[in-house]
């Protein structure tokens, strides 16, 4: 158990959020007094989220989870073998064209 000043917290958290990870607790002080603990959390989660206690009425089809097949995968890479996919990102914006104004003095 590592005990430190406030001040000591602020100027040096990072090492000490390390010695927690590293299974270490530090006790935080204010003028020699503990406040505070800082410990490493418990992660208990061995899979992934359920979410259907948050979102009941959702349902997923399991063809979502099924990779897609190349023309898919290209239009999402946006490859240009397919021809519907646009690339608006890629044109200039109207202010690009605009020459920059001289700072005033």
């Amino acid at each position: 158990m590592i005990m430190v000043n406030i001040a000591d917290v602020k100027a040096r958290l990072s090492e000490y959020l390390e010695a927690v990870t590293q299974g270490e607790t530090v006790v935080i002080c204010r003028h020699n007094r503990p406040v505070a603990e800082l410990r490493p959390i418990e992660v208990r989660r061995t899979g992934p989220r359920d979410l259907t206690p948050m979102f009941p009425d959702w349902k997923i089809d399991p063809a979502f989870f099924e990779p897609l097949d190349a023309e898919e995968l290209a239009a999402w890479e946006g490859s240009d073998d397919v021809p519907d996919a646009t690339r608006v990102a890629e044109h200039q914006p109207p202010y690009s064209a605009r020459k920059p104004r001289r700072p005033r003095r």
